[in-house]
């Protein structure tokens, strides 16, 4: 298959996915979507890969949303100040968000290889919600990981029950209400990730690992994703992603009042860097 937005590269029964849009700290956006789709289905159909790595070309895994395309990905114009820009249609946007929050999420969650995340720099909001899909999750000491598009109103939508299961309640409610960061090795202490490591040794612990990985029989792999699959019904997971993407297409009705920040307000006025900052400064007491 061809890519614009990843490289794909394989040896040794180890397929490798390097999310590639380091310009903007490889956000997620549609077509970066659609490539590790595209990428999942080729190492499902792949009888010679055994483990799939997940990574990020320059100095992140991911930053979370494409926060340029946040609102417009559903064809929403921006309104003028003063004015008032027509919603994009509630089927636009369901559409939208089960592809996106649900499908692919899915195709991560049950894809038939072993699945690593690799994480350095930082792995935020939508990127983390879609990584955690993933079997391991393996990250440097100095990652910043959060469900930070919280802050854009959410205020604990994007809990689910891989979540939950990783870390616990109490600190999943508490990441998704508050939409702080946290570093690699907190991350580790809580579970929500399965260790972390210094930046210089990533790449070699991530590749150790994948290696012993892929020892193991085609068929043990393919017999332990299906188990898996069973329990994560059981469970409620398969569930939970359901109701993610609907809580996505509900969290897009939002309004504001005047008091209150409005992350698309801030967008129109002063960009998205701009917005960006009022943001931080705005919830800046919920990082203790």
């Amino acid at each position: 298959m061809k890519y614009k937005n990843i490289i794909y590269e394989k040896s040794d029964y180890i397929a490798r996915v390097t999310l590639n849009r380091p310009q903007t700290l490889n956000a997620m956006c549609p077509e970066l979507s659609d490539d590790i789709s595209k990428a999942i289905k080729e190492v499902n159909e792949d009888d010679d890969v055994k483990v799939v790595i997940f990574k990020g070309a320059g100095r992140a895994l991911s930053a979370g949303a494409d926060l340029t395309k946040v609102g417009f990905v559903y064809g929403w114009e921006e309104p003028k100040p003063g004015k008032k820009a027509r919603r994009p249609s509630l089927r636009v946007r369901l559409h939208f968000d089960r592809r996106t929050f649900w499908e692919q999420s899915q195709e991560l969650l049950l894809c038939h290889k072993l699945t690593i995340a690799q994480a350095h720099g930082y792995l935020l909001g939508a990127s983390l919600d879609l990584f955690l899909n993933c079997d391991l999750i393996i990250a440097s000491e100095d990652c910043k990981l959060g469900h930070v598009e919280e802050r854009l109103g959410l205020a604990g939508n994007t809990i689910s029950p891989i979540l939950v299961l990783r870390c616990g309640l109490t600190r999943a409610l508490e990441l998704c209400i508050t939409g702080k960061m946290i570093d690699g090795k907190e991350a580790s202490r809580i579970g929500l990730i399965n260790r972390a490591v210094p930046a210089d040794k990533l790449e070699a612990e991530v590749n150790e690992l994948a290696k012993g990985l892929a020892q193991f029989p085609r068929d043990g792999i393919a017999l332990g994703k299906a188990s898996r699959h069973f329990l994560y019904d059981i469970m409620g997971v398969t569930q939970g992603l359901t109701r993610g993407y609907l809580m996505h297409t509900m969290g897009t009705n939002l309004s504001f009042e005047p008091d209150e920040f409005n992350f698309f307000k801030e967008r129109r006025d002063k960009g998205v860097r701009g917005a960006a900052h009022e943001k931080e400064d705005f919830y800046k007491s919920l990082d203790k």
